[in-house]
């Protein structure tokens, strides 16, 4: 007689502290293990056997755990940051990465509200007096939020919840965010104004953006000394948005009149110039930090992992490459994609109202709905707050007003395949990217830039300038760099006529910072300067 085989749980390690509930919806059928992720010497052995790891900050997984766990199907991270998971090593090894994109946006909003609030009654410093055995009414006299102007600065998820919360004060509410239309601000009862105007009107100012190079110190000293005298500044985003040293000064001269701030340049922080100062209210990014954004972490999750565990499609997987079903021809294309929407995006300088992403070639008789997921996915990725995937980027279209379609052709007079996305800006213009996979190696090429013809890699760092067509301007671009210690990897222009309009590309290996960007844009008479960082996220 034959026995039958014995079927194997498999196995699913937990190497942090994760609410209980994450155990119930694992279930049954699989094998929980548990290890003290910090401890890479009881990790790497733990991994051996392993098909899920469930993790949240303190555990790295890099390409040396990767190359330890044979049987590692899904990496599941229980919050949003993935800074700890080497997704480009997981995807190699066609292990799934999944996060929880939507566990703590609440609990965010709410701790950006918490702290206006405490700022703008001196919450914690009249807690500290009294405990000191001290009554002082008068000295902590604050104002109320009712009737005045908050300006909230980015309106993605958790901006939106910020300004939802705060209309039932019975606010004006207004704000700065190019990447959101007019009309959808109009339905949220906001009204969008650049951020000169914002900072001007503000009685209150609460920031919720990405840290990219552009926000990188945003409020600075300039920015705060137009501001409202007395002004309160709330930063629950990301740390170094705000110039703290600009904001402490601001505080001891009282042009800022409190602040409330979560979020550090350099963290963990324990030295800061608003530490010692009774009208600023500081913690210790506690944004995420609520028994119920660590509950609802740690069952998505274990959603996503029992899903992938089964073979399933997994809504929150953030490299689709691994884990969704996708035909062989077409993956390839899906990097592309990703880089073209972000040049699109550099080269908009903000959102399109609509955008059409076509692909050309042999690949467009598979499914390629995919490949707009992509584009959609480049598209934001230096533009939102949160982590953006194959499966929230639509989201983010459709909460920001901007109309998606796909548009397929097998005929493709030029390229075997070609990606391109073409955009219709709220001012009437259209701006049009496309690329293509060259060589046996399928490298991702840039092959047109609004009318443009190029041939040049999308990686790296790009830089492009559009200027009137004339001697001497490639050299100005190069000797720009080269004083600023920047080497040029490939450059390339394209122009329309002899002395009509060029547009210059360059790939650089270094960043390009906004004030050398505008100064080479200065000494060449450029109309247009954008870069786009095509590095890995």
């Amino acid at each position: 007689m034959t026995v039958p085989a014995t079927v194997t749980a498999p196995v699913v390690l937990i190497a942090e502290e994760l609410a209980p509930s994450v155990l119930a919806v694992l279930g049954g059928e699989v094998e929980i293990r548990h290890v003290d992720g910090a401890d890479r010497a009881a990790l790497l052995p733990a991994l051996a056997d392993a098909a899920a790891v469930l993790i949240r900050s303190a555990t790295r997984i890099d390409a040396e755990a990767l190359a330890a766990a044979p049987n590692l199907k899904v990496v599941a991270r229980a919050g949003i940051g993935l800074d700890n998971v080497d997704v480009t090593a997981a995807t190699e090894r066609g292990v799934m990465v999944v996060n929880a994109p939507t566990s703590n946006i609440v609990s965010a909003a709410e701790h950006a509200v918490a702290l206006l609030l405490a700022a703008a009654r001196h919450v914690p410093a009249a807690d500290a007096s009294l405990r000191a055995g001290r009554w002082e009414r008068s000295r902590f006299t604050g104002v109320e939020v009712a009737g005045k102007t908050v300006g909230v600065v980015g309106l993605g998820r958790i901006g939106v919840l910020v300004a939802q919360r705060l209309a039932a004060f019975d606010v004006r509410l207004i704000a700065h965010d190019p990447y959101i239309q007019p009309a959808r601000a109009a339905q949220l009862g906001v009204r969008l104004v650049p951020l000169e105007e914002l900072l001007r009107e503000s009685d209150f100012i609460t920031i919720h953006l990405p840290r990219t190079p552009e926000t990188l110190g945003l409020i600075g000293a300039e920015e705060l000394a137009t501001t409202k005298r007395g002004v309160i500044l709330v930063n629950a985003a990301r740390g170094g948005l705000v110039d703290e040293q600009a904001l402490a000064e601001a505080l001891r001269s009282g042009q800022v009149g409190a602040a409330g701030i979560d979020v550090y340049a350099t963290e963990p922080c324990t030295d800061s110039p608003l530490f010692g100062l009774p009208t600023a209210v500081v913690t210790p990014h506690l944004g995420a930090s609520t028994g119920e954004a660590q509950d609802k972490a740690g069952t998505a999750v274990a959603h996503s992992v029992r899903l992938a565990l089964q073979g399933e499609f997994v809504p929150d997987a953030v490299n689709v490459q691994a884990g969704g079903v996708v035909a062989e021809d077409v993956r390839p294309g899906l990097p592309l994609a990703e880089k073209l929407g972000r040049v699109f995006t550099a080269v908009a300088g903000g959102l399109a109202q609509s955008v059409t992403v076509e692909v050309r070639g042999s690949i467009a008789e598979f499914d390629v709905s995919v490949v707009q997921l992509a584009v959609l996915k480049g598209v934001f990725s230096d533009v939102v707050e949160e982590q953006v995937t194959y499966v929230n980027a639509p989201l983010f279209a459709e909460q920001r007003g901007l109309e998606v379609e796909l548009a397929t052709d097998l005929d493709s007079p030029d390229y075997r395949n070609l990606i391109a996305v073409h955009g219709a800006m709220a001012d009437g213009t259209r701006v049009t990217v496309s690329g293509t996979l060259f060589g046996k190696n399928q490298v991702p090429k840039l092959t047109e830039v609004d009318g443009f013809d190029m041939d040049l890699d999308l990686s790296g760092y790009l830089l492009f300038f559009v200027y009137t067509d004339r001697p001497g301007v490639v050299g100005t671009v190069g000797a720009a760099l080269g004083e600023a210690g920047i080497n040029i990897a490939g450059a390339q222009v394209s122009r329309t006529t002899r002395g009509g309009e060029a547009l210059m590309a360059v790939v650089v290996d270094s960043r390009v910072s906004p004030d050398l960007l505008a100064d080479i844009a200065t000494r060449i008479g450029a109309r247009e300067a954008r870069s786009a960082d095509l590095t890995p996220l």
